[in-house]
């Protein structure tokens, strides 16, 4: 594995930063609550856009 690390802590690190990233963006959407029915008429412009 890269730079000698075995491959079960590789795997343990992958699993943790994986689980941090999630857990971070899951905190932020939490926080910030986005409203996502509307999303600022982005769903309209999308569906319009779409042949």
């Amino acid at each position: 594995m890269p730079a000698g690390v075995p491959f079960a802590t590789y795997l343990k690190m992958f699993a943790a930063s994986l689980l941090a990233m999630c857990a971070g963006a899951e905190v932020v959407h939490r926080y910030y609550r986005p409203d996502l029915v509307s999303a600022g008429g982005l769903t309209t412009r999308v569906q319009s856009r779409r042949p």
